[in-house]
């Protein structure tokens, strides 16, 4: 995620960067300039003051109006899951610190409060690789024992809840910890849980494809057509008008496709690398 200061405008106008969508899609609009600007040849070679093109700008606004209504609702949704992931990864960052002071109070023994220093981070490290392309063993802070078994495991999150439950009912025996604080554990267990669930339901359901498809064709064809309704107004230059509308339509769809997964590690992604290391230090503050 890039850090920038909001309030700079001359600063962002003025901003090249790697994830502005013109350096995406420079190529899309070369060749829509071309086709535009041949398409705009064609008509005022051959069509030239046609009464008819003169009576579609009307209807070239008021379609324009029904693809912004859903550009409105594409970006929306888009946004919506991007900030519930960073809600769910915000809860994230409590729960793990809410643990961290719970056991910090409770254990005693050096030994396991070592063992949830390290194992509770070990769990966001390993939720924000598995809501990407697989986790990372290096990042982990793991016995030779550990590693063998999560190794052998698909979901390495719900694992590492797994030993982190058993430890748990290992103190519960060993009467190290009561009933009532076990319980008390195990709410913020079962949160990060919920929190890495909510997160794959985001990744794994994308908006519906008869959808997306829909919204891609309706730019395409109302931006390549559109030299038609401004031509006999503009000549040429109509060309250069449905090219700079096709870099504002289709930017927007390019925005909203990039952080609707907003688990990667893009420029417009949540920054859970460094939330991971910030639960990390915090937890070790804690119980170091």
């Amino acid at each position: 995620m890039i850090n920038y200061n909001p309030k700079s405008w001359v600063t962002l106008i003025f901003a090249f960067h790697r994830s502005d969508t013109f350096r995406m899609l420079w190529k899309e609009i070369i060749y829509i300039g071309l086709f535009t600007s041949a398409l705009a040849y064609v008509d005022i070679t051959y069509f030239p003051k046609t009464e008819v093109l003169d009576k579609l700008i009307s209807v070239y606004s008021l379609i324009g109006f029904v693809i912004s209504l859903l550009l409105v609702f594409r970006t929306n949704t888009a946004y919506d899951r991007w900030w519930e992931g960073r809600r769910k990864w915000g809860e994230m960052v409590n729960d793990s610190r809410n643990l961290a002071i719970k056991l910090s109070a409770v254990l005693k023994d050096e030994e396991d409060r070592s063992y949830f220093k390290r194992m509770v981070p070990n769990f966001v490290f390993a939720a924000k690789e598995h809501l990407r392309n697989g986790v990372l063993f290096e990042e982990l802070e793991l016995t030779a024992e550990e590693l063998e078994v999560l190794m052998q495991k698909n979901h390495v999150p719900l694992a590492i809840s797994e030993l982190l439950y058993k430890k748990l009912v290992e103190l519960k025996k060993s009467g190290k910890i009561s009933e009532e604080e076990y319980i008390t554990f195990d709410k913020n267990i079962n949160s990060f849980m919920d929190a890495v669930g909510a997160c794959e339901r985001i990744k794994n359901t994308p908006i519906p494809f008869s959808y997306s498809l829909f919204i891609k064709k309706f730019i395409f064809i109302y931006v390549t057509t559109l030299p038609l309704a401004f031509v006999n107004q503009f000549g040429y230059f109509s060309a250069l008008i449905a090219t700079f509308v096709f870099y504002v339509l289709v930017s927007m769809e390019v925005l909203a496709e990039e952080i609707e997964d907003p688990f990667g590690s893009d420029d417009n992604d949540l920054p859970t690398d460094t939330i991971c290391e910030r639960i990390r230090a915090n937890v070790q503050e804690v119980l170091g």
